[in-house]
C-alpha cells in the first residue's frame, strides 16, 4: 500500500528484500517478490469476483542515473505516492527498473478514459518533482484485467505482463520443456510411421462411405489464446448445422442441468449422444478415438502436445467464464490429459478445468509418462468416448 514509510532499495547499501528508511516523507514499496505475489493473489480474485483491476508500470531504467539514484527515485516515489490512492498497491515489479502500481476494485468504464485519466494525473505529478528530460524518459503502460477480449480474439489472449508467475514458472521449467518437446516429437513421429497402415484403412472407409474430404481441418485455440487447424478423420457428414453444437456447449459450460444425458449403464454424460451428423465410419471412429490420430501432425509442428488440455474452439472460448481461460494459458494443448483418462464425457466442465489446472500446477516429465500409460485403457474400453 503506497503511504508514509519506508521503501526497499537494491544496492550494496541497501540489500534487496529489506525494507530502510529513507526520509519521513517517502512511501512504502514492495519488494519484487512481494509485489509479484500480491499482483497474482488479485488477478485469481478477480478471476472469480468478474472485478477489474488495473496494473500500471512505470519503466525508470533510463532515468535512474547511478550517480543521482536515490534522489531520483525518491522524487518520482513522492510523485506516485501524491497521484495514487492509499488503497492502491505499490511495489517492484522488476527490481531496480520497472515500478508497479495495482489499482483495485476499479469500475468497468471506457478503459482508454481512465488509463488516460490516471496516465495526466501521474505524469502531472512528475513533472512537478523532475525536469522534463527525465519525465519524457519514463515510460508508463497501463494493463487491465480481464483483458480485453475483442482484442485478444485477434492473436493472443493475454497480456504477459499480468502472469508474471506463468513466465517464472515457464523459465524454471525450462530444461524439462525442451525434454517434453524432444518426447513430443519422437514420440508423434514413431507413432505417425506406426499408424501408416491405419491412416491407409482409415482414409478409405471414409472415401467410400461419405461425400467430403477424408480429413477435417477446424481452427481451435492454443496456449495464450494463439490459433491454429486442428487436423482430425471426419467423422461427420461433410453438411452440418453447427448450431447444434454452439448450443449444446454454451449450456454444458454454463453447468444447465439438461446438459447431462445417461447411457445404458446409467452413467451420466457430458457429451451429445446419437448424433445424426455424425456417419456410421465417424461413430466407430469417435468411439475408438481412431479420428484423433492426424493430430500427432499438430504435435510434430509444436501446435500441440502429445498430453496437456483438449483445445477448444473459438467460440466454446466465448462462453468460459474468466477462471476457465486458465486452461489455455498455462499449458501447452494435448491429445490426451488428465480428463481423458478421469473419466472423460462422464465430468462437468468445471470438473474438466480443475483436471487442467492440476495437471499445469503438477507438471512433470514422469506425469506425463503416467497418463501416456493410462490412455490405451481408456481408448480400448471406450470411456466417456461418443
Amino acid at each position: 500500500m503506497i503511504k508514509m514509510g519506508s521503501i526497499l532499495q537494491d544496492s550494496p547499501r541497501f540489500p534487496s528484500r529489506q525494507l530502510v528508511s529513507l526520509d519521513e516523507y517517502r512511501p512504502e514499496i514492495l519488494a519484487e517478490d512481494v509485489f509479484r505475489r500480491i499482483l497474482c493473489w488479485e488477478r485469481k480474485r478477480a478471476e472469480r469476483s468478474g472485478r477489474c483491476f488495473l496494473l500500471m508500470l512505470v519503466n525508470l531504467e533510463s532515468v535512474l542515473q547511478a550517480n543521482q539514484r536515490e534522489r531520483t527515485l525518491s522524487e518520482i516515489l513522492s510523485a506516485l505516492y501524491r497521484s495514487t490512492r492509499e488503497t492502491d498497491i505499490a511495489g517492484w515489479y522488476r527490481e531496480g527498473a520497472i515500478l508497479g502500481v495495482m489499482f483495485a476494485e476499479i469500475h468497468k468504464t471506457d478503459r482508454s478514459a481512465l488509463g488516460n485519466l490516471i496516465c495526466g494525473k501521474v505524469t502531472g505529478a512528475l513533472r512537478a518533482r523532475l525536469d522534463a528530460r527525465q519525465v519524457h524518459r519514463i515510460q508508463l503502460s497501463f494493463h487491465f484485467f480481464p483483458e480485453d477480449r475483442d482484442q485478444a480474439n485477434v492473436g493472443r489472449l493475454t497480456d504477459a505482463e499480468l502472469y508474471p508467475d506463468l513466465c517464472e514458472r515457464d523459465e524454471a521449467r525450462k530444461v524439462a520443456y525442451f525434454m517434453k518437446r524432444s518426447m513430443d516429437i519422437v514420440g508423434s513421429i514413431v507413432a505417425l510411421i506406426l499408424c501408416c497402415p491405419l491412416f491407409v484403412v482409415i482414409a478409405l472407409a471414409i472415401k467410400l462411405t461419405s461425400k467430403g474430404s477424408i480429413v477435417f481441418k477446424q481452427e481451435r485455440v492454443g496456449r495464450y489464446g494463439l490459433r491454429f487447424k486442428l487436423l482430425k478423420f471426419r467423422s461427420m457428414k461433410c453438411v452440418n448445422d453447427r448450431s447444434i453444437h454452439q448450443e449444446y456447449v454454451r449450456r454444458f459450460i454454463a453447468g444447465e442441468a439438461d446438459s447431462a444425458r445417461v447411457d445404458h449403464n446409467q452413467n451420466v454424460v457430458y457429451k451429445i449422444q446419437d448424433d445424426a451428423r455424425v456417419t456410421r465410419v465417424g461413430k466407430f471412429l469417435r468411439k475408438t478415438s481412431l479420428d484423433e490420430l492426424p493430430q500427432f501432425i499438430n504435435v510434430l509442428k509444436g501446435e500441440m502436445s502429445l498430453v496437456g488440455p483438449r483445445p477448444p474452439i473459438p467460440y466454446e472460448l466465448e462462453a468460459y467464464q474468466i477462471w476457465h481461460r486458465r486452461r489455455v494459458l498455462e499449458a501447452k494443448p494435448g491429445i490426451t490429459g488428465l480428463w481423458q483418462v478421469n473419466g472423460r464425457s462422464r465430468i462437468t466442465f468445471n470438473e474438466m478445468v480443475r483436471l487442467d489446472l492440476q495437471y499445469a500446477k503438477t507438471w512433470s516429465l514422469w506425469l506425463d509418462i503416467k497418463i501416456l500409460l493410462q490412455t490405451p485403457r481408456a481408448v480400448l474400453f471406450g470411456e466417456g468416448a461418443y
